[in-house]
This record gives structure tokens, C-alpha cells and sequence, in this order.
């Protein structure tokens, strides 16, 4: 939309307010209020957002690495463009339209730790290939009768799930559940994420909604961002929690965060050969060959907590090793041999605990990557694909994963060595966060017995 059209949207709809925001590394959306005058105005020229932004963790603590801002820096303002194709009215904010920011250096070009840039950067190189690239995501997660205070007040420990027992595909528990579900499906449809399915996954108060796909990966990608981010507001009114950790109970299965993905080209499917094993393309099969090489080094840009790895266990239906397999759900990409229109991967190593915008540009470049080198995947995997010790291990901790990526020859070459140097920054912060702290695990097993 234009400004004119624009301002006739916020006639329509009676806009009063206007909320703007981008996401961080950690896939937070920071974002305020701003006047209408100062909306009009930023249409044309980027607003200021100070860049502490990208100098601090998911808890707001300075980093101490960090070299693309900080103390030696002086915190000074980045620019944030507005992206006024993102346009929404909030549903639960009814006179609020809310838009997205893209962060851009003074020159316009785009912010090094900004995740929304890195994901431009790879759609133009696929672009540049003639590929337009289709992505749908997919997403779990818990749900409380809790509210923010209780969480706290409870230190996030003997929390109430919205319904007990293990009930996944539940018609029961979703009439149970009416309120939530409708809420979801017609709150974000409103919201511009359709929603293709949603039902209960299994374990206590666990649901898994699949977004509509895009042949836009920025979209994609904004709609799964914003679809965690709505959730939790949405939960709130309704007086519950939502979490999208990757593994929130050691005793209870995982939340993942699967991604759909397939190229096309001239209007076709280009992952989509009716005469290939599982109807995949020489296109498709480089694709995957790609994923496959570089998965292990790019582990920490896809599992980016020091929770994610808690997920990495056998029997948990997460991958624990670099493999593909036809409708294979125990490896880390299942190749889907559908028709024309549907022959896609679904890579399933990620979590629910994503950034999408990094997770998204981070498989689509290794895929292209793959394309580029005519890589070849190893063979399909029959059976159990966590068995497989034949198969390149994936990282089983933060530090380990970040150290791969570091030391890794490709990583900065698909993705920008900018952005790369800066993310295994701030993953090393996570993980000397994380490697002081004395758990409650550590306290009663030793406090007593050594």
C-alpha cells in the first residue's frame, strides 16, 4: 500500500494508533507506539530505535562481546524502516494497525545482526538463481491456567495445563477447549496468519497449529514470528500462558517448530519430478544434499537455546543425526512425495524456540548452497533414523553447536560474515550464562551425598 492507501485503510478500520517493532537475535519483538503524524512522516524517512537492541540478551542484559554496538559505541540510534506491506490491524487492539521494521544502517543498507535483512539477503539470492522459494511452518506448544504473575510467583515450576493426560488429535479436548481454539483460528485469521490446522498434540495442554504457506519467505517468516508473539497475548486475555520452549518438562515430549519448503520456477514445482525417488527432482535432491552437508555446522543458527538441546534426546521424535528419509518422521528432513503442487520438504530438526527469520534463511541458503554445488544427499533412511551412527551427528549442546559454527568453512559464506561473527557472539554469552547457574537438578543430587 501507498500512503493514500494507507490512509484510507485507517478510515476503513479507524485507526487511532499505530504499533511498530522488528525482531531481535533471539526473536523478540521490540517494538512501540507512535503517533500518527510521526507514522506519516516515518513512511518516508526511517525512524530511530536505540541499538541496544542487538547489544542484549533475551532478558535484556548487556552483552559483553558484542561489537556491533555496546559501551565503545555509545548505544546510538539504528535506522528502522517501516515495511508498510506488513500492515494488520491487531485484533485484540482493534483501532491499532501494526507494521513491521526492517533495520538499516545509515547508508540503507541493512543492519548485520538485523534477522528480517539476513532473510532479504538469502530471498534475493534465490531470486537471483530464478527461484522463488515456498515456505509453511508449523508450531507446538503448552498451554497454562496460569498468568504472567503466577509464572513468576511459581518460578515457572508445578504450573496448571490447561487439560491433563496424554490426549493428541483430541475431538474431546478441543470442544473442551472450544474457547481457546476459536479464539486462535478466528484472532489470527483476523490477524493475517491463517491458520491450516490446529489440533491437541500429545501431552498436558499441548496444541500444534500449522500457518497457511507462502511463496514469500519474508511473509512466511513474518507470519510465524508474529504467530508466537499474537499466541501469547491472545493466551493472556483469555487468563492463560503459552510457552515455545523446545522441551519445557524433561518427562514430556519436546515442542517443534517444523518448516515446509520447496522451489519453484517458471510457475512450477522444481522440488517435483513424478519419476524421481519420492518424486523428488534433481533440483530437490541437490536441495536436500545441501541441507544435509552443512546441517551439522549450522545447528546453532536453528537450535539457538541451551534448551533446544534438551529436545536432542532418542525417543523424543527429534533428529539426532544428519538424515532424510521418504515420509520419514525419525529423520531430520522428510521428503513429502506429493503432487505438482505439494512435493516438499519438511525439515524437522527446529523446534518451536526458532527464530523463524534466521531458521528460515539459514535452510533456504544451505539448500541453494546444495544447488549451486550439485551436492548429493547420502541414501534415504529406512526405519528408525536415530539409530543410524553411520549418519554425521548433529551437536547435542549450545556450545558445542556454536563452536561447529564457528570453526565452520561455510556458514559465512551463504549467510554473511557479518551476521555470522555477531550470532556465535551472542551464543557464547547464552552459553556462559547458562554454565554459571547451579540447577536445581545439581542441588538435589550432590547437596546431600557428596
Amino acid at each position: 500500500m501507498d500512503a493514500k492507501q494507507l490512509r484510507e485503510a485507517f478510515e476503513k478500520h479507524g485507526i487511532r494508533r499505530v504499533k511498530v517493532g522488528g525482531y531481535d537475535i533471539d526473536g523478540t519483538l521490540r517494538g512501540k507506539f507512535v503517533a500518527l503524524e510521526k507514522f506519516w512522516a516515518a513512511l518516508h524517512d526511517p525512524i530511530g530505535f536505540c541499538d541496544v537492541i542487538f547489544g542484549w540478551d533475551a532478558a535484556d542484559v548487556l552483552y559483553d562481546n558484542a561489537t556491533v554496538t555496546g559501551w565503545h559505541t555509545g548505544y546510538p540510534d539504528t535506522h528502522a524502516r517501516i515495511d508498510p506491506t506488513t500492515f494488520r490491524v491487531i485484533p485484540w487492539e482493534p483501532d491499532t494497525a501494526a507494521f513491521l521494521l526492517d533495520f538499516v544502517l545509515a547508508d540503507g543498507s541493512p543492519h548485520p545482526a538485523c534477522p528480517r535483512g539476513l532473510l532479504r539477503r538469502v530471498v534475493a539470492r534465490a531470486k537471483a538463481l530464478g527461484y522463488e522459494a515456498a515456505v509453511g511452518s508449523e508450531f507446538e506448544f503448552f498451554v497454562f491456567k496460569e498468568t504472567a504473575a503466577s509464572l513468576h510467583a511459581k518460578g515457572f515450576r508445578a504450573l496448571e495445563p490447561l487439560s491433563p493426560g496424554m490426549f493428541g488429535y483430541s475431538w474431546v479436548r478441543e470442544g473442551q477447549n472450544a474457547d481457546l481454539c476459536h479464539a486462535i483460528l478466528d484472532d489470527m485469521e483476523a490477524f493475517g496468519i491463517p491458520i491450516e490446522g490446529l489440533h491437541t498434540e500429545t501431552g498436558p495442554g499441548v496444541y500444534e497449529a500449522a500457518i497457511e504457506y507462502d511463496r514469500d519467505p519474508i511473509r512466511a517468516a513474518d507470519k510465524a514470528a508474529l504467530f508466537k508473539t499474537g499466541m501469547k497475548q491472545l493466551a493472556a486475555r483469555m487468563g492463560y500462558a503459552v510457552t515455545f520452549m523446545a522441551k519445557y518438562d524433561h518427562a514430556l515430549p519436546g515442542s517443534s517448530g517444523h518448516l515446509h519448503q520447496s522451489l519453484w520456477k517458471d510457475g512450477k514445482n522444481a522440488f517435483h519430478d513424478p519419476a524421481g525417488a519420492g518424486r523428488l527432482s534433481e533440483t530437490g535432491r541437490h536441495y536436500l544434499g545441501g541441507q544435509i552437508k552443512l546441517m551439522p555446522e549450522l545447528t546453532a543458527l536453528v537450535s539457538p537455546t541451551v534448551n533446544s538441546y534438551k529436545r536432542y534426546v532418542p525417543g523424543v521424535w527429534a533428529p539426532l543425526n544428519a538424515s532424510w528419509g521418504v515420509e520419514n518422521r525419525t529423520c531430520a528432513i522428510r521428503v513429502i512425495p506429493g503432487s505438482a503442487k505439494s512435493t516438499r520438504l519438511e525439515y524437522r530438526q527446529t523446534a518451536a524456540d526458532i527464530n523463524p527469520y534466521i531458521a528460515i534463511a539459514t535452510t533456504l541458503a544451505a539448500g541453494l548452497w546444495g544447488i549451486e554445488q550439485g551436492e548429493e544427499p547420502p541414501a534415504a533412511v529406512v526405519g528408525d533414523g536415530s539409530t543410524r551412527s553411520d549418519l554425521a551427528p548433529l551437536p547435542r549442546t549450545l556450545r558445542e553447536a556454536t563452536e561447529w559454527l564457528a570453526r565452520g568453512s561455510h556458514a559465512r559464506g551463504i549467510l554473511g560474515a557479518d551476521f555470522v561473527d555477531h550470532y556465535i557472539r551472542t551464543r557464547d554469552w547464552e552459553c556462559r550464562q547458562y554454565e554459571r547457574i547451579v540447577t536445581e537438578w545439581e542441588l538435589g543430587r550432590y547437596f546431600e551425598t557428596v
